[in-house]
Parts: structure tokens; C-alpha cells; sequence
């Protein structure tokens, strides 16, 4: 399972709430609370997004999306 704590942290940074990194995303609030509680994956289209929303660097997206706890 992966530790979306930092993820957290970075949407609150740069888009202030997860409702609206989901509509950036352009998914679901529901679909991105999924996504943080672990029972779904984020896509590699998602997290391309994610990148550029949330301005990752090479070490971020690592610790985020391929770092499993």
C-alpha cells in the first residue's frame, strides 16, 4: 500500500482542496478518495496530471506513486 501523506500535503499546496484536484484531474471526488484510501490505483494518465498540477519533481513522483509502504 502506498502513503499518499505527502500527495495530501501537495494538493493542499497547490489546489487547496481535493475537490479540486479532482476536477483537474477531471475525476471524481469520490473516485480521488479511493484513489487515497488505497482501494484503487491512480492511472499513468493521472498521474502525468498530477505532475504538471502539482509541479513533482523526479524524487516526488518516485516517493508518491512508486514507493510502496
Amino acid at each position: 500500500m502506498y502513503n499518499y501523506n505527502k500527495l495530501r500535503g501537495k494538493i493542499k499546496e497547490h489546489c487547496g482542496n481535493l475537490a479540486e484536484y479532482a476536477k483537474e484531474l477531471n475525476i471524481s471526488t469520490t473516485t480521488l478518495t479511493t484513489r487515497l484510501n488505497g482501494d484503487t490505483f491512480f492511472n499513468q494518465k493521472e498521474i502525468e496530471k498530477s505532475v504538471k498540477i502539482l509541479k513533482l519533481n523526479d524524487n516526488e513522483i518516485k516517493e508518491i506513486f512508486f514507493t510502496e509502504n
